[in-house]
C-alpha cells in the first residue's frame, strides 16, 4: 500500500496519483451513515467549497448558510455519488456551485419581483418570467455540453471555473503535469464551445 502525503489539503499518493479520498469517505457516509467519515470529508473539502460559494455570493452571511446546506445535501445524498462518473470532491464542488448559483437565482428573483411591482405600479410592462427561463436553459446547455467531455478535462474546468483554482493548483490537486492541465483545459473548452454552438 502507497504510504500518502497531503498537499495543499489533498492526498497525493507517493507514485504522484491522487487516490480518490472524498469517494470513499463518500461510499462510507453512503454505506452507514458513518459520521466520522463525514466529519473527515468535511474537514477535507469545507474551505474549499466555502472559498468557491464566497467566490458567487460573495456575501460572507449567506455563503456560510449555503456552506451548510452543501454539507446537509452530501450528507442526505451521498448514497447519489457515482464513482465511475468522476471524483468525489468534483461530486460536492458541483454541489456547492449550484447552491450557490441557485441563491443568486433566488436573490435575482426576489429583486426582479420588487421591480415588476413597482413597474406595475409604473404600468410599465417587463418579463422577469422570459428573464429567468433565459438564464436557466443557458446553465442547462452549459451543463449538458460539461457532461460530453471527458473526464480529465471536465474536472479540470470545473476546478478552474467552479472551484477557482488556478492551473498550478489544479495540477498538484489531480497530480497530472501544469502542461497536462493546460491542454486538457484548452482542449476541453475548445470542445466546450463546439458543442455550444459558440464561434472560437
Amino acid at each position: 500500500m502507497l504510504a500518502e502525503m497531503v498537499i495543499d489539503g489533498m492526498d497525493v499518493a507517493e507514485d504522484g496519483s491522487t487516490p480518490d479520498l472524498a469517494g470513499a469517505l463518500l461510499a462510507r457516509i453512503a454505506d452507514d451513515g458513518d459520521q466520522r467519515a463525514f466529519a473527515d470529508l468535511y474537514d477535507m473539502l469545507a474551505a474549499r467549497v466555502f472559498g468557491l460559494v464566497l467566490r458567487v455570493l460573495v456575501d460572507r452571511a449567506q455563503s456560510e448558510e449555503v456552506l451548510q446546506e452543501v454539507f446537509l445535501e452530501v450528507w442526505q445524498t451521498a448514497a447519489r455519488f457515482a464513482p465511475n462518473k468522476g471524483q468525489g470532491r468534483t461530486w460536492v464542488f458541483t454541489i456547492a456551485h449550484r447552491r450557490a448559483v441557485d441563491r443568486v437565482r433566488s436573490a435575482q428573483s426576489a429583486a426582479a419581483r420588487d421591480v415588476r411591482v413597482g413597474h406595475r405600479d409604473l404600468d410599465v410592462a417587463h418579463d422577469g418570467v422570459a428573464e429567468q427561463v433565459e438564464l436557466q436553459i443557458e446553465g442547462e446547455r452549459v451543463s449538458r455540453a460539461l457532461r460530453v467531455l471527458p473526464e480529465a478535462q471536465r474536472e479540470a474546468i470545473v476546478l478552474a471555473y467552479y472551484g477557482g483554482y488556478s492551473q498550478s493548483e489544479i495540477a498538484a490537486l489531480v497530480g497530472s503535469p501544469l502542461g497536462t492541465i493546460k491542454t486538457r483545459m484548452r482542449d476541453g473548452l475548445s470542445r466546450l464551445r463546439t458543442e455550444m454552438g459558440v464561434a472560437s
